[in-house]
């Protein structure tokens, strides 16, 4: 059930990237992605074991640390790059006055035509 869950969000993420024509709607799509690809690989980890991951002897029903500590990464990589694309998003509103990619390909366009 909670797989089923993720993956409706990793559509809806999915859709919002396909068919929303505004570019800050696509960037907070991306967003939904990354978070439920994240959610998942936690999920998946913590199902490896049961008891934090202290040394004790005999214990080896220890969740692993590994998967948390590269979703760790993976978060951060999230945000730089949910940065980068607004901070794109906003220089392409500057430059053609709308946030709409369907309109900056025509005015793209119709700039290389003019030249």
């Amino acid at each position: 059930m909670d797989r089923l869950l993720v993956g409706i969000v990793f559509l809806v993420g999915f859709a919002g990237l396909l068919f929303q024509r505004d570019l800050i709607k696509k960037v907070i799509a991306l967003s939904i992605i990354n978070s439920a690809l994240v959610t998942l690989f936690i999920l998946l980890g913590s199902r490896a074991g049961s008891e934090a991951p202290i040394l004790r002897e005999g214990r080896l029903d220890i969740v692993d640390p590994l998967v948390q500590a590269l979703m760790l990464t993976a978060i951060v990589v999230g945000i730089c790059i949910t940065a980068l694309a607004l901070v794109l998003s906003y220089a392409l509103y500057r430059s053609y006055g709308t946030t709409d990619t369907r309109e900056i390909e025509r005015l793209i366009s119709e700039q290389e035509e003019q030249q």
